[in-house]
């Protein structure tokens, strides 16, 4: 096992201009495709956008980011569970999947699936990025990607190629944080600020706080990148559009 990629991985915002050849796509997708899946249902699909037109119009989703604007190849990871429900009625099977537990099943296929997708990806040599974005304007993209309604839902979209650079070091909780023995531990006030300071203390985050005029990293977080109205914004577009 490879140590040094798990502990040094990071994400590329920059691409080279070098195409991603269709067969080393074909093959990290074949082996992605072994990933874990619900009851072997394989509940997701993949949409491959190449074309630059069709590319632009998915950046501009995804706020135009730097990696969603600048990557080869962006993969839509979905949950997907149009073809397994078509399989079951073809088959004369009472397929009761309209649901939210099912979503559920579908949603987590497909993550682990992106996840895999990454891994193998990067270990093959490219770059990848993940646009959490894909949440936010699911109705939107699922309609440029033309998905089923409602059965289809962008999940992540990944945006790969060459990198043009190593990307950033990026901070990481201790595991303590994260890592509970037998039972969830209720961490003192006084814990939790001392885990937070490999975030709050790392040097490439300090300027936030100055910046947005705020008195600290978690204000920057909480009222600037990911404030309480955009989330409830967001969130009711989603909940709308998917009414189980």
């Amino acid at each position: 096992m490879d140590k040094n990629y798990y502990l040094g991985r990071r994400s590329i915002r920059r691409f080279t201009d070098r195409e991603v050849p269709s067969a080393l796509l074909d093959e990290i997708l074949e082996m992605a495709g072994r990933a874990p899946t619900c009851g072997n249902m394989q509940l997701y699909s993949v949409v491959v956008t190449r074309d630059a037109a069709r590319r632009r119009e998915l950046a501009a989703l995804h706020f135009n980011q730097p990696a969603s604007a600048g990557a080869p190849v962006l993969l839509t990871v979905c949950a997907d569970f149009a073809r397994f429900t078509r399989w079951c009625e073809i088959n004369h099977a009472d397929a009761a999947y309209d649901n939210f537990l099912s979503f559920t099943s579908a949603f987590a296929d497909a993550m682990i699936l992106a996840q895999q997708i990454t891994t193998i990806a990067e270990q093959s040599g490219l770059g990848t990025c993940y646009l959490g974005t894909c949440i936010y304007n699911a109705p939107e993209i699922a309609r440029l990607l033309e998905l089923p309604e409602r059965m289809v839902m962008p999940v992540a979209c990944l945006a790969i190629g060459w990198p043009d650079g190593e990307g950033v070091a990026t901070e990481r909780l201790p595991q303590r944080a994260w890592v509970h023995e037998e039972r969830y531990r209720a961490d003192a006030d006084e814990d939790i600020v001392s885990l937070y300071k490999v975030k709050d203390e790392y040097p490439a985050n300090r300027p936030f706080v100055a910046e947005n005029g705020k008195e600290n990293l978690a204000q920057v977080f909480a009222e600037v990148r990911y404030p309480r109205a955009m989330n409830e914004e967001f969130s009711a577009k989603l909940l709308s559009w998917l009414s189980f």
